[in-house]
């Protein structure tokens, strides 16, 4: 009997793309929050989904340095199991909740765009890097203090489509409006058949669900962010019309879950 979580299935399951759950992250996050234009941001929203009206157009940019465990010390293979990774979150409502709506992603390797895929982020690859912080200090090592910078950026085939810089201004114990809200994506596989191109295979609207969230060493500051015009891409359109506070944290949390909401191809 064949094994594994994902594809390919084998005789042991070792070479599976993604093991099974419990998966467990950890790593660090430069995020930015922006204002995009709503009357094209609601756009990118599917049926039933609505912009939030009392906060239009309010968007987060997040970049992410992070390590990945399932249940056999998976991050011994850090080759495998570091990812960098940006997603897009844009504040909305589904049937009177608040949530954040995830239009847009980038990982860097193939586990993490399957575990992306799975849990209905639409990711896409892409190269991401940010500023780090070291424990021992070096001028090389940007400090977690009163007026340092952080900076990140991302690329996809060659072509820049984010720029990001955090000023740190001060330390905080939470984060007040990030990350307040359930993360809602798409989880969508079409199918290949003749006649059956536009009826995919799975089409759900799903609430990722994230066990044991820690977020620490919480910073905030002053944000910069643009989203460069590329061919092939639309994550442009989203650009900032304004930008907001810029953010430096370190997080942890668990996911063994998905709630759906809606079966799209019904």
């Amino acid at each position: 009997m064949l094994k594994g979580f994902t594809a390919p299935r084998s005789p042991l399951g070792a070479a599976a793309l993604v093991p099974s759950p419990p998966w467990h992250f950890a790593g660090d996050v430069l995020a930015v929050e922006f204002w995009n234009d709503p009357d094209v941001s609601v756009f990118t929203l599917p049926g039933g989904v609505e912009l939030d009206k009392k906060c239009p157009g309010h968007s987060v940019a997040l970049f992410t340095d992070y390590q990945f465990t399932a249940q056999n010390n998976e991050y011994l293979d850090p080759a495998r199991y570091q990812s960098r990774g940006f997603t897009v979150l844009l504040d909305a409502m589904w049937k009177g909740s608040r949530i954040a709506w995830c239009p847009y992603c980038y990982a860097d390797n193939d586990a993490a765009l399957m575990r992306g895929w799975i849990q209905g982020y639409p990711g896409k690859f892409g190269a991401v890097h940010q500023t780090r912080t070291f424990a021992a200090e070096s001028a090389a090592s940007a400090p977690l203090s009163h007026d340092s910078r952080f900076s990140a950026c991302m690329s996809a085939n060659g072509r820049l489509l984010v720029q990001a810089r955090v000023t740190l201004r001060e330390k905080t114990e939470r984060l007040v409006g990030l990350l307040d809200r359930r993360i809602v994506g798409r989880r969508y596989f079409p199918r290949l058949s003749a006649g059956r191109h536009d009826k995919p295979a799975v089409d759900e609207l799903v609430r990722c669900i994230r066990d044991q969230l820690v977020i620490t060493n919480i910073w905030i500051g002053e944000g910069e962010l643009n989203f460069p015009e590329a061919y092939g891409e639309e994550l442009d359109v989203l650009g900032p019309l304004k930008v907001g506070r810029g953010y430096r944290f370190s997080f942890s949390y668990s996911v063994t879950d998905i709630e759906i909401l809606a079966d799209l191809t019904a």
